[in-house]
């Protein structure tokens, strides 16, 4: 697992930061949380929550892997799912607080408090994590990347699509849920040939876009 207070994260965190607190400022992120249903506080909370449990990566068990080439190097055309410790041969596979539990569990609210049809919230899903699939890449030596705004454009042009007055909570479970399992799930039989020393489900938490993905899913819907 990687330290939270390592300088890749610092920065990562920095420029999470400054992005929030500019959606704050034009009043961007209050208008997402408002079209899901949140009040102001439990908005916040849950903004909190998020950033915080991006540090957290929860371990679940290890694989084996083959070692990088010698030549891999951080590319960052798109946004990055892995750690950075030293490669010891093994990788382990990890979940992450902010970026796939807390998001999993928020989206169990909207599907219980949102009169979403089963149909819906499948074909959404199913085409969120295809397109995902499809742009994600593993990049030897760091892990998965994806460029940032596919997820969210695929899951607002769905969720209006199909969503009707329901596209606001039916675009953030299809950008948060498809991402984790088209860029995510269906990607970990790739991650023993990548020599990656920590694979985390959610990725870097809010800084992998999943978080992020489903609010401005949401705006755009």
């Amino acid at each position: 697992m990687r330290s939270p207070f390592s300088l890749p994260y610092l920065l990562l965190f920095l420029l999470a930061l400054g992005f929030l607190v500019s959606f704050v400022q034009i009043g961007l992120l209050t208008i997402s949380f408002a079209k899901l249903g949140l009040s102001p506080g439990s908005a916040y909370l849950l903004l909190i929550a998020s950033l915080l449990g991006s540090a957290l990566n929860i371990p679940l068990f290890s694989i084996p892997a083959e070692r990088p080439p010698p030549d891999a190097i951080l590319r960052a055309h798109g946004l990055l799912r892995a750690g950075f410790m030293q490669f010891t041969g093994r990788t382990v596979i990890a979940v992450n607080v902010g970026g796939a539990l807390i998001p999993l569990l928020f989206s169990g609210y909207l599907l219980t408090h949102n009169p979403l049809g089963p149909g819906q919230v499948a074909i959404a899903l199913a085409v969120v994590a295809a397109v995902s699939y499809w742009w994600s890449r593993p990049l030897p030596g760091v892990g998965i990347a994806m460029p940032i705004f596919v997820a969210p454009v695929t899951a607002a042009l769905v969720a209006v699509g199909i969503g009707g007055p329901q596209s606001a909570p039916l675009a953030y479970i299809a950008g948060t849920m498809g991402v984790l399992i088209g860029a995510d799930l269906l990607r970990l039989r790739d991650i023993q040939r990548m020599g990656v020393p920590v694979a985390s489900i959610g990725g870097a938490g809010t800084f992998d876009g999943i978080f992020m993905t489903g609010l401005v899913a949401v705006l755009l819907a």
